[in-house]
């Protein structure tokens, strides 16, 4: 996220209106709440961990252990054990 200055892009009166509240601070402004993105539909995360989600279940359906994929995917038990539950939900 980069800064831009507030003079370049609002008008003058409400940039004075503005520094009655924070003269000098960086303020940051959310975006409008209808304008954001869900959790990784901007970068292509949520399908690489559906993927892998989908490569822990098959390889534990051949009969590879927990310890075994835990390690293999750098994950802890417990989390491949959530991971093996959702699958089996789907």
């Amino acid at each position: 996220m980069g800064y831009i200055s507030a003079l370049d892009v609002l008008p003058e009166g409400l940039v004075e209106k503005i520094q009655e509240y924070v003269d000098g601070q960086v303020l940051y402004i959310p975006k409008i709440k209808s304008k954001r993105c869900k959790w990784g539909e901007a970068t292509d995360t949520r399908a690489y961990l559906q993927e892998r989600n989908r490569r822990i279940y098959a390889d534990y359906q051949k009969g590879v252990t927990l310890l075994a994929l835990s390690e293999k995917y750098f994950l802890t038990p417990k989390s491949i054990q959530r991971i093996l539950r959702d699958m089996k939900g789907l």
